[in-house]
Formats: structure tokens, C-alpha cells, sequence
């Protein structure tokens, strides 16, 4: 088939879940040769959480890259930077389109930046809503929807909830590109990763835990206590806790002085994994405990029982079938439903639809090309 020709698809890229979520689009638009160029915008830089990811998944670094970010302190002048620098670049490329995935200041800047070029507006995982307007992520996610020309809904919850809110755009259930990502990168994983063995770690026989979100981590209280709730699922319940602790959830362990709480002898410190050995680690464990969005729709995939540590979730697909359990950040309670997932049967039927990279790039092809 010849490549298209006549101007190209943007991809932005900000952050780990972000290139996950994006990487099989990136590998169907070659599929279909539609032509393509990647904006990094710079939200995550560091090689564990940024180079590493796109070493493993076998994508090429992206064409531009927007490292005066990292200097911006704070969400107004992170975003507005990212919007200066995305803004610039989409002027010189003048693409056909932008497509954005997720709630990270990143996508906002991005989104924002084509809607006021009047480029179109492709936002991916469009819909989810936690309904808690504390977070961040809330606030991004419904302001990129509302921009937006073309809204790739993950699953019929999400579709009625952009239809709910009236949004502009056109309104697609497409199922999550996360679904493609884990399959396409969990077979290569169990082939190529070793990092069971380099962690001395037996297949079932542990609990990975992950938290990062400014709620949980950036107030030493709701920190502290996640971490006395780490404690009491190794001590209480017997079983090895494996941490990969984000960079961001490490400062704040110096910073509040709680290393010695964390310091639990069952508790397994690790530096964070590329996403291949994340995989492996995941679809690995027995439970999951997290705060992370994404990590709570990989484990539904997976079919490996996830505790959320938040009071609510935007993924409610994963509670209606059975497997996600909301925890909030009380020990009692994480220790109360860290339990119930380990006895819990792993039978759930996947309630996210396959195939979305294919359906999200030849509606874009169809739209950008025709």
C-alpha cells in the first residue's frame, strides 16, 4: 500500500501510561501507512520513567522533545510551558490532526494548543470520570473532552457519560488501546524478561503494590498512612510485598521522614521496571495494589485482583465485574480488602473491547485522507 501523502497525524507523548496507551496506534498508522510524527512533551524524563519504555516497546524516540519542561514547577506553569512548545511545533508541521491520550497536563497542553490552531482533536480513552474533582486528572480529562473532535470512548460507560455531558465531538466506542498494548506486549515479555529471577521472586507467590498520585504521596498523613497499611498486609497476611517505588513517591518518603516505616522487612524495595519487566511483574502477582489508572485496567486484562488505593475510580468496568476492589488509604481497610483479593476467584470476563488501535486510525484515515 503507498504511504498517504499530504500532511501528517501528530502523536503526543508526555508520560509512561500515556506512551503505553499509544504505542500500538503508533504500530497500526505504519500498518497503514499513514504518516506520522511524535511530540514528547516532556511531563516524564527521567531514563526509568521516559527512555526506557520506548527502548522496550521498539519505538523510535520521538522527532521533537520538549526539555525546558522539566524546569517548570507546579500544574499552571508546567502545562503552560508544554503549551508554548507544543503550540510552536504544530505551527511548523501544520499536521492534519492531534491525537491526545488520557489526563495528564500533557494531554490538556496538547489538545488545547491544536483547538486554538483549529487543528482536530482526537482524544483516546475519552469518558472516564472518577467524579472527584480533588484530582487533577478530573479536571483534565472532562476539559480535553469537551475540546475535542473525535472521542474514542474505551467502553459503553465512558460513551454515556460523553453523552451525558452534551459533549461537541463525535463520540466512538472504540475499546482501549491499552487492551492491544498488553497483549501484543505480555507475549514478548514471558519470551524475553528475566526479572522474576533477578528479583528472586516466585510466580503467585507475592503482592506488588505502586502509588504516585499527588493525593496519596504529596501529604505526609495520607503517605503514612498507605505505608502502615503495607506493613499490616506483610506482617498479618504472610506475604512478600514487592515496591517499585516511583521517583516522585521516594522523595516524598525522605522528605516526610518515613523511611524507617517503610523500612518493613517483608517490603521489597525496587527501582522502577521497563514496561517488558512491569509485564512480567504484573501478570506475575498474586495481588496488585495501586492508585495508578492504568495499572487497574493491565490487571483486569491480566486477570490479576487489583486494590485501589483511592476512595473511587475511573475504571468502575473493573469493580462491576469483579476485579477491582476500592480501598481508600486506611490501613485497616487495605489490610480488609488485600485479603478478600487474594481468596478471590480470577474468572472475570475482560470488560474492555480488543482491536481499538484499528478502529481509532482508520476512522482518522478515513477523516484526514478522504
Amino acid at each position: 500500500m503507498p504511504k498517504i501523502k499530504g500532511g501528517q497525524i501528530s502523536i503526543l507523548i508526555g508520560t509512561r501510561p500515556t506512551l503505553i496507551k499509544h504505542a500500538p496506534i503508533i504500530r497500526e498508522l505504519e500498518r497503514q501507512n499513514v504518516p506520522f510524527f511524535l511530540i514528547h512533551a516532556g511531563q516524564h524524563y527521567s531514563f526509568e520513567m521516559d527512555r526506557i519504555f520506548f527502548r522496550d516497546l521498539g519505538i523510535k524516540y520521538p522527532k521533537y522533545v520538549l526539555k525546558s519542561v522539566r524546569k517548570a514547577k507546579g500544574h499552571g506553569a508546567q502545562t503552560a510551558e508544554m503549551l508554548r512548545g507544543i503550540e510552536k511545533i504544530l505551527l511548523h508541521e501544520s499536521p492534519r490532526a492531534v491525537l491526545v491520550g488520557g489526563d495528564t497536563n500533557a494531554n490538556l497542553a496538547g489538545a488545547l494548543a491544536a483547538r486554538k490552531l483549529h487543528l482536530k482533536v482526537g482524544h483516546v480513552e475519552a469518558g472516564a470520570r472518577s467524579f472527584d474533582w480533588r484530582m487533577p486528572e478530573e479536571h483534565n480529562r472532562v476539559m480535553i473532552d469537551h475540546i475535542s473532535d473525535w472521542l474514542f470512548a474505551s467502553s459503553t460507560e465512558m460513551k454515556k457519560n460523553l453523552l451525558k455531558e452534551n459533549v461537541r465531538g463525535k463520540v466512538l466506542l472504540t475499546g482501549s488501546s491499552i487492551v492491544d498494548a498488553v497483549w501484543e506486549h505480555a507475549r514478548i515479555a514471558g519470551r524475553k524478561s528475566q526479572v522474576l529471577n533477578a528479583l528472586s521472586l516466585k510466580s503467585k507467590q507475592y503482592v506488588l503494590i505502586t502509588i504516585h498520585r499527588e493525593h496519596n504521596v504529596d501529604a505526609k498523613a495520607s503517605l503514612e498512612r498507605i505505608l502502615k497499611g503495607l506493613c499490616l498486609v506483610s506482617k498479618q497476611l504472610g506475604v512478600r510485598v514487592l515496591f517499585p517505588v516511583h521517583p516522585r513517591t521516594a522523595r516524598r518518603i525522605s522528605e516526610f521522614g518515613l523511611k524507617k516505616l517503610a523500612a518493613d522487612h517483608a517490603i521489597q524495595w525496587v527501582k522502577p521496571q521497563g514496561y517488558l519487566d512491569f509485564l512480567k511483574i504484573l501478570s506475575s502477582a498474586r495481588v496488585v495494589l495501586t492508585d495508578s489508572g492504568g495499572i487497574q485496567q493491565e490487571a483486569s486484562i491480566l486477570r490479576v485482583p487489583c486494590v485501589t488505593l483511592r476512595e473511587n475510580t475511573e475504571w468502575v468496568e473493573t469493580l462491576s465485574v469483579g476485579a477491582n476492589r476500592l480501598a481508600g488509604i486506611e490501613p485497616g481497610m487495605i489490610l480488609h480488602q488485600t485479603r478478600k483479593a487474594l481468596n478471590s476467584q480470577c474468572d472475570w470476563k475482560n470488560p474492555f473491547p480488543a482491536g481499538a488501535s484499528r478502529k481509532i486510525v482508520s476512522f482518522v484515515k478515513k477523516e484526514c485522507y478522504r
